[in-house]
């Protein structure tokens, strides 16, 4: 029978935790970078496959069509402004490969986590101010502030799962191999 509050277990669960979140900051990264063809997408399928959802939701349906002229008057005018939009997808890559520094040692490396929670605080006001000021809807600037509740979320987790390996576990086993 294994203890499910051993350091083993307790380290194997902060791993998970971490792997999952590794995973969404790399997808979150990774659909930053073909935003042109995502909106062309999402119109297409808006207008075909997914028109039940569209015809719900028609100011969704106006919104990326919007963001989609936009996006794609910008590459056709000025591809060098998508360029922000690489250099956001790298930073979460970045950000990404941080979270490798609590998989290897949680309990040395709590304040990657607590990084990582402090930036899904600091979503909310920059939703709540930058949105107004760039136009950005209401409901959108919530759908960008969701971000912020759903990392935080497990972050809060492996916070919590690191602070009990911490006080289960000598210091000098509180590791193991990656």
């Amino acid at each position: 029978m294994s203890d499910t509050n051993g350091p083993r277990a307790l380290l194997k669960r902060i791993r998970v935790w971490l792997v999952v979140f590794i995973v969404c900051l790399v997808l979150s990264g990774a659909t930053a970078f073909p935003l042109v063809t995502e909106l062309r997408l999402a119109h297409e399928a808006l207008a075909s496959w997914a028109a039940p959802v569209g015809d719900a939701f028609p100011v969704l349906v106006e919104w990326l069509d919007r963001v989609r002229s936009g996006v794609e008057g910008a590459d056709a005018q000025a591809p060098y402004l998508l360029y922000g939009t690489d250099w956001l997808a790298f930073a979460h890559l970045v950000i990404a490969v941080a979270f490798y520094g609590p998989y290897r040692d949680p309990v040395r490396n709590i304040w990657v986590i607590e990084f990582g929670m402090i930036a899904c605080v600091g979503i909310i006001p920059l939703a709540l101010i930058c949105g107004p000021v760039r136009g950005i809807p209401f409901w959108w600037s919530v759908i960008d502030m969701s971000f912020g509740v759903f990392g935080i979320l497990p972050l809060l987790v492996v916070r919590r799962l690191i602070k009990r390996l911490e006080a289960v576990t000598p210091t000098a086993f509180r590791t193991s191999p990656a």
